[in-house]
């Protein structure tokens, strides 16, 4: 049975985690979840540069490097909320190559991409080998899916964050960074943000998280 997540701020998150990490044995699979927009690139990479510091081996991974192709992504046509969710990502290329080699019983050998968004190639990068003492770090959209769970259907991360931020600070903050529409109810943005409240409903990721943040 999971249990009740944590909910802190911001400045309290990173000293919750690390204390939590630096007591486990072995590599750890930590998600860091959120909508688009919510910070999850940025505080995945203070979490990792606080456990470097710290004299921890970390790898660090995105989900973004992991999309599908368009003719995927899309086949439930290009505005389709339910179409963003199931179809984003490339989950079994990810799990391939990283959450089973990465996982508690898999061999360490894994690959960190397995396509170029800004180009919408797939790529297939010389494979790594991960110590055996080592934090993985993913940072991505959807990473509380029952697709990511085991097959007692409990999660697979270790450690799960959820960063709780509004849509209108989300989408704010996309504006300014990609120059997309600043109002949540935008037609033109209508399939990504329905989607994540899709995903929201259906998933209740902040309930799956082991500590949830204010991230606004």
């Amino acid at each position: 049975m999971e249990t009740k997540p944590e909910h802190l701020g911001r400045a309290a998150a990173l000293p919750w985690l690390g204390s939590r990490i630096r007591q486990r044995a072995g590599r750890t699979m930590v998600a860091i979840d959120g909508v688009d927009g919510a910070g999850k690139t940025t505080f995945a990479d203070e979490l990792a540069a606080e456990l470097t510091d710290a004299g921890l081996s970390v790898i660090r991974i995105s989900f973004d490097d992991f999309l599908n192709p368009p003719t995927i992504r899309h086949r439930q046509g290009r505005n389709s909320p339910e179409g963003f969710v199931a179809d984003t990502y490339d989950y079994e290329r990810f799990i391939d190559d990283v959450l089973d080699p990465l996982g508690p019983e898999g061999c360490g050998r894994y690959r960190a991409k397995s396509y170029d968004p800004a180009t919408e190639s797939p790529l297939s990068p010389p494979w790594q080998v991960a110590p055996d003492q080592a934090v993985v770090i993913v940072d991505g959209m959807f990473l509380h899916r029952n697709r990511l769970r085991n097959a007692r259907g409990r999660k697979i991360w270790d450690l799960s964050v959820w960063l709780e931020v509004p849509f209108e600070v989300s989408v704010h903050r996309l504006a300014q960074r990609d120059g997309t529409p600043d109002d949540p109810n935008d037609q033109r943005i209508a399939r990504y943000v329905e989607g994540q409240k899709l995903y929201i409903a259906m998933i209740h990721p902040a309930d799956r998280a082991d500590l949830v943040i204010d991230n606004f």
